[in-house]
């Protein structure tokens, strides 16, 4: 395996690459994780079985996106491929420690800010569709955003929870629920991370930079959903965030069916404690009355 990616890499880079270097890297949740070096450039390698490699480009497409933007850091994509047997991703290496001053969380909610601020786009979804974790993400475009998330989303997840045997509850009821919360916000479309859990950022020596995205043009809210439930990123975060952009009033109402969002898919990956804390959520949906 790793002849052929040193051979891949080596045709892209325009030198010949030989790993002199190869160190197993922890914190992969899917993925086994390496830095390969020549000596002189690192870089960081994921590797998964062939049919990943789909979702390998995926996330190449992805970060090309936020690199373009210059608001987000992201790491520099260098190349998918496959070998025999194994997909890969190639991704430029920087070593990283975790997030923990409020300058730097503050300085990271500006960043994502002037990410949602970024561009324009007229309709809600991505011109592919994109991954969470190991879940597809269809983006069809639409120009309701209340009928693009509670479908797209959550009836989405459901209805992949259902095949597995997994019932959460009668799915069009819990659809038109979630349309019912979203109502008529209707959001300028913005850029998204998609998938901003704990970890899938950290502090770089270039500053904070992020992982893993899972972007289409939605609600800027269902980045912060994301990070405020499931980071550790707290209200210097969103201090720098409001510093650039201000939340939205009716966000409070919102957030948690986004955040359910980002369970459900939990649940379709992991299973688990993620399953009795979807129908939880789920069901205090039903018990308030949320207008």
């Amino acid at each position: 395996m790793w002849q052929g990616i040193s051979q891949q890499l080596s045709d892209i880079l325009a030198f010949e690459f030989n790993i002199e270097e190869r160190e197993k890297l922890s914190g992969g949740d899917s993925n086994q994780c390496y830095m390969i070096s020549d000596g002189q450039q690192r870089y960081f390698v994921k590797v998964n079985d062939r049919e990943y490699l789909q979702k390998f480009e995926s996330e190449i497409e992805n970060l090309s996106n936020l690199l373009h933007t210059s608001t987000l850091s992201v790491p520099q994509p260098v190349i998918a491929g496959v070998t025999k047997e194994n997909a890969f991703l190639i991704l430029n290496f920087l070593p990283t420690k975790p997030l923990e001053l409020p300058k730097d969380k503050y300085a990271f909610g500006q960043q994502l800010a002037k990410l949602h601020q970024w561009g324009e786009q007229r309709e809600y979804g991505y011109d592919a569709d994109t991954y969470v974790g190991l879940n597809i993400q269809p983006n069809a475009w639409h120009k309701k955003w209340g009928l693009f998330f509670s479908e797209y989303r959550i009836g989405w997840q459901l209805q992949l929870l259902k095949e597995k045997g997994i019932d959460l509850g009668d799915i069009a009821e819990i659809v038109a629920k979630v349309k019912h919360i979203i109502g008529a916000h209707s959001p300028k479309p913005s850029l998204l991370h998609g998938n901003l859990s704990r970890n899938n950022y950290a502090l770089s020596v270039n500053g904070v930079i992020c992982y893993d995205p899972s972007s289409y043009w939605g609600d800027p809210e269902c980045d912060l959903a994301i990070a405020e439930a499931f980071s550790d990123l707290g209200p210097d975060f969103f201090s720098g965030y409001e510093s650039i952009q201000l939340i939205d009033s009716g966000y409070e109402k919102r957030k948690s069916v986004y955040q359910l969002y980002y369970l459900l898919c939990h649940c379709n990956q992991y299973g688990g404690d993620y399953l009795e804390q979807s129908y939880s959520l789920i069901q205090s949906l039903f018990a308030k009355d949320i207008i």
